[in-house]
């Protein structure tokens, strides 16, 4: 496994993965076997009341270990990688001045990045956003992305062509800094020793969880959250609204889709992201890959995290 560099000091962990492949349990299981507290790295639980949809570990089953960077925002607030790198690598210091190791866990690649690397965050301009945001609005992605190709070859060969969002991101980044978006991306290197571990079932294993966990979320009342949290201001929360599950149910509010329909949508939309999650994370030569699925890989996993840990040397 790779860390940062080695010295005194608790070792932050990190935990990574496409949805439904068990980074929760794992967290769990090296916090409590090593002596950590969990910070999160998932958009989506950074908000209040966003529970069943993201899959929230409910406080009774989190073994009494402390977890940090969820519940923190509003459904009408907007979540920032800025923002959330600031209290993130917070909580990450805060940790450690306790003598104990941050497990950093979550699918959000960029979220992950910004805690664990070093990464500059870019500024941003709500007119100059809204202005490539109308041009994709009215000439289509396709012209937004063609923009952006010709800007920065680099960033459009990292960026899906339809991906909107980033794409406005990056020529909103582009405009204001006069440099190519692709220079402010992650670079792979640690900001504190960290190891990172990443699980990746089968993908049929994957889909079937992936399929369990949309009809399981329908059963355990999502629609029900959904509609207290339309009248906390769901629908005018930007980035909470579009949240996988969450839009789907707003589409049943509405009456636009069935319960049926909105399962399959869900667990649809989830696949592909768990496609870009395996995407994003699969090229990172640093993390650790290991099975969930196979006997005995998950003991391996927390031997090898438990061995880096003491090749890091005392906590301080």
């Amino acid at each position: 496994m790779s860390t940062g560099e080695q010295g005194p000091g608790p070792l932050v962990i990190g935990v990574v993965g496409p949805t439904a492949s068990g980074k929760s349990e794992l967290a769990l299981r090296l916090a409590e076997e090593l002596g950590g507290e969990v910070v999160g790295a998932d958009a989506s639980q950074l908000y209040r009341g966003m529970d069943i949809g993201t899959a929230k570990l409910p406080v009774a089953e989190r073994r009494g270990i402390p977890h940090h960077q969820l519940d923190v925002l509003e459904v009408t607030e907007e979540a920032s990688v800025a923002a959330y790198q600031r209290h993130a690598r917070a909580d990450i210091a805060a940790v450690r001045g306790r003598g104990s190791h941050p497990v950093l866990v979550g699918g959000s690649g960029l979220y992950v990045r910004a805690a664990l690397d070093r990464l500059e965050i870019p500024p941003t301009d709500p007119v100059v956003r809204a202005r490539w945001e109308e041009v994709a609005r009215t000439d289509g992605t396709e012209a937004v992305y063609a923009a952006l190709a010709a800007r920065d070859p680099r960033a459009a060969a990292l960026i899906e062509p339809n991906n909107r969002r980033r794409i406005v991101r990056a020529l909103e980044v582009i405009e204001l800094t006069g440099r190519e978006f692709s220079a402010a991306m992650p670079q792979r290197e640690y900001v504190l020793p960290t190891v990172v571990v990443g699980l990746l079932p089968p993908r049929a294993e994957l889909d079937a969880r992936i399929d369990a966990r949309a009809r399981h979320m329908w059963e355990a009342g999502l629609l029900t959250e959904v509609e207290a949290l339309v009248a906390r201001g769901l629908r005018q929360g930007r980035t909470a609204s579009r949240a996988l599950g969450y839009a789907q149910a707003l589409a049943r509010i509405d009456g636009l889709l069935t319960d049926a329909e909105a399962i399959t949508e869900t667990a649809a939309a989830t696949r592909r992201f768990a496609r870009r999650q395996e995407s994003w994370f699969r090229p990172d030569p640093r993390i650790h890959w290991a099975d969930p699925t196979r006997p005995g890989e998950l003991d391996e996993v927390v031997a090898t995290v438990a061995r880096s840990v003491r090749e890091n040397g005392p906590r301080g």
